[in-house]
């Protein structure tokens, strides 16, 4: 069907003030901040879109990163280690689980899947998890904040990888397992390395969410001996309450890594969840 003229317009028009809103809505709060960090203390203060009198003072990022013996280095070291331990976790244990639960068919499978649709809407419970691992010896350790992450990002990640699994063939493993493949070896060799669009779907957007989450941390993993990145902000408010220069400088600093990953993954990550997008 061809459009006319004036419905080209009006999809014009639409994309413009799509991609205005777009510039309103997440430009203008980071160009915000980024300026509020150049600026000297008072100026910062004022909150205005103004450039600093006195010039940029690139300084601040310097003051921010040598603040409490170099804290957000160790707290970027952190939760790198925690993103990195749970995603790969994450495509380990999603992407067999999701294949068990497409391949196989029956009651404990369908339970399996009721479990974790139960896993997607009901909150997690701070106290009782507190408890446990209390129990287990890993509070406050950076096993036990990987294995806290694991579980609450599971469900979403195994319905992603189940809705992927479900367009692939099922002739690629018949034909495996006719030229005498294990169940392990088809997995590992042919299944897997088919997965790899909504892996880094899975890579990217659960990259982003623990790099960037804050309440988790601050309940598993309180105190100042094993900061990250978001709890460095929180850490920074006492001392830092009215440098709103340097509070702004360290919200530039913890921004900039997971927003790089972001706009790179941003093609693979639409093609990936739509790709997922099918009935199971």
């Amino acid at each position: 069907m061809q459009l006319t003229d004036k419905e080209k317009r009006w999809y014009y028009l639409l994309d413009v003030l799509t991609v205005l809103g777009a510039v309103i809505i997440f430009i203008v709060p980071f160009y915000f901040m980024l300026l509020q960090s150049l600026k000297n203390s008072r100026e910062a203060g004022l909150m205005n879109l103004r450039f600093p009198s006195d010039g940029f003072h690139f300084e601040n990022f310097i003051k921010v990163i040598q603040a409490q013996k170099y804290m957000i280095l160790r707290a970027f070291f952190n939760s790198v280690i925690i993103t990195a331990g749970s995603i790969v976790t994450l495509v380990i244990i999603c992407s067999m689980g999701g294949y068990i639960l497409q391949r196989v068919g029956g009651r404990f499978t369908a339970g399996i899947n009721f479990i974790i649709l139960t896993g997607l809407m009901l909150p997690p419970a701070i106290l009782p998890t507190i408890w446990v691992m209390s129990a287990l010896g890993i509070y406050r350790t950076m096993f036990g904040m990987i294995i806290v992450e694991v579980a609450l990002h599971i469900p979403f990640c195994t319905m992603l990888y189940r809705g992927y699994i479900s367009s692939l063939p099922r002739e690629l493993e018949e034909a495996a397992y006719v030229d005498g493949c294990t169940s392990w070896y088809m997995f590992v060799r042919i299944i897997f390395p088919l997965l790899m669009p909504v892996t880094a779907t899975i890579t990217a957007l659960q990259s982003v969410g623990i790099f960037n989450d804050f309440v988790n941390p601050l309940y598993f993993l309180p105190g100042s001996k094993n900061p990250t990145v978001q709890l460095t902000l929180y850490n920074f408010m006492s001392q830092y309450e009215s440098s709103w220069n340097l509070l702004f400088a360290d919200v530039i600093l913890i921004t900039i890594p997971p927003l790089i990953l972001f706009i790179f993954f941003n093609q693979r990550i639409v093609s990936g969840i739509t790709a997922g997008a099918v009935k199971a």
